[in-house]
């Protein structure tokens, strides 16, 4: 839709479905406000609330990209969707101060906006069009804003709480956890509480009210346990070093017959090839998915240079890569093998995505 200060913004289909419950269930408010305006003309302010709602959505996501932007954080892109909008930030902020503020840009912005818009309302009529739909806007961002405050993840409010526990704590691991428990008590407590007060007060249900706290406890839900996830994962990053899962490789020229590179290999225990030319610089991996896709019996007939991926520069990496900085290397150019060498160039092994991917499934 638009890239507000280099950040590409995107609609989800979805988008459409929600605009279109807004707008047919707001139609009946405006109606009850403005009873002179006809029926069509009610439906055109309905889908306007609904455009300038999430308007102000994107407000929300732009404030947290553009602090995060400010810390030097590369900002892939928002999106706006079904519950609201998701800020894709690629790294998280180096310090707890900074995860805070970036988690409180959002929720500062929507309350500006509530209260801006309460201000603006003193001065309008309210049977009027603009009146009718600066009491939704401001109403609405004030709701938008205090839910984010709610301290759960994947909420605002959890990222803040993540903060603060990770400053008591100096674990970052630490707070994601803590933050994520909360989120997860925060989404049953959104699904118990209308079904509790209406059993105190002897009364029906709200089915639209039960509908939207289960859309919206589902989605904490599922962000908190991503969160948890993402944590386990996180606390695994100290096992990827580079050189303790390279694979021994061994150098062979593209003529060669897979067979017979094949036998080399097992000779030599090794698990990879690196295909070299004639004066030893190496031009390419072969790939392991199509070695085992290879029947022996073409095996003798077929070459390693025909099953191999061309080497480009970001396919050799230094050996002495760890963590973080190893998988950030590697999502920056997917590939099945990297070529690891050391400082001054020479080959010292094959690391293969496969056995990366081993550290974090436990497989």
């Amino acid at each position: 839709m638009g890239r507000p200060f280099g950040i590409p913004v995107y609609v989800s289909p979805t988008w459409f479905i929600v605009a279109a419950f807004i707008t047919f269930t707001f139609q009946p408010a405006v109606l009850s406000r403005l009873p002179d305006l006809s029926t069509e003309l009610s439906y055109v302010v309905a889908l306007a609330f609904a455009v300038l709602l999430y308007a102000s959505v994107l407000l929300h996501e732009l404030a947290h990209c553009v602090v995060a932007k400010a810390y030097g954080l590369p900002v892939r892109r928002i999106t706006l969707y079904l519950l609201g909008g998701v800020s894709e930030i690629e790294r998280e902020p180096e310090t707890p101060g900074r995860e805070f503020m970036v988690a409180f840009a959002g929720p500062l912005l929507s309350l500006g906006l509530g209260g801006a818009g309460y201000a603006l309302e003193q001065f309008l009529d309210p049977n009027t069009i603009l009146g009718v739909l600066t009491f939704q806007l401001w109403l609405a961002n004030l709701i938008v804003g205090i839910f984010n405050l709610l301290p759960g993840l994947p909420l605002d409010g959890g990222r803040m709480l993540r903060a603060g526990v990770w400053k008591v704590t100096r674990s970052s691991g630490s707070g994601t956890v803590a933050a994520a428990w909360v989120g997860r008590f925060l989404a049953v407590l959104l699904v118990a509480w209308p079904i509790v007060l209406s059993l105190m007060s002897g009364q029906e249900p709200s089915w639209g009210m039960l509908i939207w706290s289960v859309l919206l406890a589902s989605f904490i839900w599922f962000g908190a346990t991503q969160a948890l996830r993402g944590a386990r994962m996180r606390a695994r990053l100290p096992q990827v070093n580079a050189r303790a899962l390279a694979r021994r490789a061994i150098a062979v020229t593209a003529d060669v017959p897979l067979a017979e590179a094949l036998r080399r290999a097992a000779e030599a225990q090794a698990g990879a090839m690196v295909v070299v030319d004639h004066e030893g610089r190496p031009t390419g991996i072969v790939n392991e998915v199509a070695v085992e896709a290879t029947p022996e019996s073409r095996r003798p007939w077929v070459t390693v240079g025909s099953l191999a991926r061309s080497l480009q520069p970001e396919l050799v990496l230094p050996a002495d890569l760890t963590g973080e900085s190893l998988i950030d290397a590697m999502r920056g150019a997917p590939a099945g093998e990297y070529l690891l060498v050391e400082r001054g160039g020479e080959i010292f092994g094959v690391l293969a995505t496969s056995d990366v991917n081993r550290v974090f499934t436990g497989v």
